[in-house]
């Protein structure tokens, strides 16, 4: 019988904390509380990309 290939760590983006990848419904976080704060940080523009604004108004043809 083969040995278990071990599952591959990675830390949360969240909290920092060492979870598997394989067999994690919620990875890459640990847990649905830290996907719930990641997607709560993202809500609040508390992350940005970097680049010009763009005016998501003037970007589109108008409905006319």
């Amino acid at each position: 019988m083969a040995d278990a290939i071990p599952s591959k760590k990675i830390k949360c983006p969240a909290c920092k904390k060492p979870v598997a990848w394989a067999n994690n419904p919620h990875r890459p976080f640990c847990s649905e509380r830290c996907a719930t704060v990641d997607l709560g940080n993202w809500a609040d523009n508390k992350y940005s990309l970097e680049g010009d604004p763009i005016d998501e108004f003037s970007e589109h043809p108008s409905d006319d």
